[in-house]
C-alpha cells in the first residue's frame, strides 16, 4: 500500500490526493486478486451514509475480491452537508475543475497512480445524492469513466440550489430531451466517445421521484444516438432490464425500475451468489444491483 494510506476497517484511508478543493474523505480497496492494469470502481454513498456501510451494504468489497477490481469511496464530511450527502446541487461542485468534482477526480488520479490501474476501464457509481454526484462526474468529466451506474440519482444539471434540488427529488418540472442533452455537452469539450449509463431506481421511491429516472435516460440517449423505444427488453431475477444499443448491438444504456421498492439500492444478501447486507437504504428485493453493474461494465460473469 502506499505511504499515504493506513488502515481502517476493511476500507483503507487515502491520506492525499492533490488540494482537495472540495474537502471530502477518501477510502481504498485494494483486493489481493487485483493486478497491474486491473479496473476500478468509484462508489458514492448517499445521504446518512459513510463508505464503510455503503461497502457493507451493496457488497462491492466482496464482488472486488472475487474480480479483482479496485475501489475507490469518496466520502462527503458533516462540515459540507448537515446530512452528509453530496452537494450534487450547488454550482461550485456540479462543475469541472471546481469543488467536491475535481476532488474526487484527483483521488481516482492518485489511485491510478498508487496502484496501476488501467486509465481506460474507470467506472462509477453512487446512491441518492452519491447517484446525483456520478451524473455530475459522468457529465463533468466523461473521459475519465468507461461507464457509470446511477441509483436512485437525478440528471445531471437541473437544480442549482436545494430548493430546486427538493423541486427535482419530488419529480416536478419537466425538462425537455433538448436541454438535458445541452446540460451534459456543455459541461465539457469532450468529443469522444460517451460512458455507458446505467439506471436502478425504486418504483414507490418517495425520497427521489422514480419519473428522475427515465430524464437520466433521455439525458443521456441522444448522446449515444439510440433515441426512442428501447432496442429490447428482458427479465432479470424477476425485474424487466431495459436495453438500449447503438448501431453495433454494443448495449450502452440500461434502466432498472425495481417495482414496490422504496429509496435505496437493491441487494440479493441470500445465497451462493448473495452480495451485501441489509439496512438502512439497502434494500433486500432479490436482485444484486452491484452484481448486474458490475456484468453491465464486463467485470463480472
Amino acid at each position: 500500500m502506499p505511504a499515504s494510506s493506513d488502515s481502517h476497517d476493511r476500507l483503507t484511508i487515502l491520506k492525499r490526493f492533490g488540494t482537495d478543493p472540495g474537502s471530502l474523505r477518501a477510502n481504498t480497496y485494494i483486493p489481493e486478486s487485483f493486478r497491474k492494469s486491473g479496473p476500478l470502481v468509484v462508489v458514492m454513498h448517499g445521504s446518512s451514509q459513510s463508505a464503510e456501510s455503503y461497502n457493507l451494504g451493496s457488497g462491492w468489497s466482496t464482488l472486488a475480491d472475487e474480480c479483482g477490481v479496485a475501489l475507490l469511496f469518496p466520502g462527503q464530511k458533516r462540515a459540507n452537508n448537515v446530512v452528509g450527502g453530496f452537494n450534487w446541487f450547488k454550482p461550485g461542485d456540479s462543475r469541472r475543475g471546481a469543488g467536491e468534482p475535481l476532488s474526487i477526480r484527483q483521488m481516482i488520479g492518485q489511485v491510478i497512480d498508487d496502484h496501476a490501474v488501467d486509465p481506460s476501464r474507470v467506472f462509477i457509481t453512487g446512491l441518492s445524492s452519491g447517484g446525483a454526484m456520478t451524473s455530475v462526474m459522468l457529465a463533468t468529466y466523461p473521459e475519465v469513466f468507461a461507464g457509470g451506474a446511477i441509483i436512485a440519482g437525478l440528471p445531471y444539471g437541473t437544480a442549482g440550489t436545494l430548493m430546486q434540488a427538493i423541486f427535482r427529488m419530488k419529480g416536478y418540472g419537466v425538462v425537455s430531451d433538448h436541454k438535458l442533452n445541452a446540460l451534459v455537452r456543455g459541461a465539457s469539450k469532450f468529443t469522444g466517445r460517451w460512458p455507458t449509463i446505467s439506471v436502478w431506481h425504486g418504483g414507490r421511491d418517495t425520497t427521489v421521484a422514480s419519473s428522475n429516472a427515465d430524464s437520466i435516460v433521455r439525458q443521456w440517449q441522444k448522446l449515444h444516438g439510440v433515441e426512442g423505444p428501447p432496442t429490447r427488453v428482458e427479465q432479470v431475477d424477476g425485474f424487466p432490464r431495459r436495453i438500449w444499443c447503438e448501431g453495433g448491438g454494443r448495449a450502452v444504456i440500461e434502466e432498472y425500475i425495481i417495482e414496490g421498492m422504496g429509496h435505496g439500492t437493491p441487494i440479493k444478501g441470500g445465497g451462493d451468489r448473495g452480495l451485501g447486507e441489509e439496512g438502512k437504504y439497502m434494500l433486500e428485493v432479490g436482485i444484486s444491483s452491484t452484481r448486474h453493474i458490475a456484468r453491465f461494465w464486463g467485470l463480472a460473469e
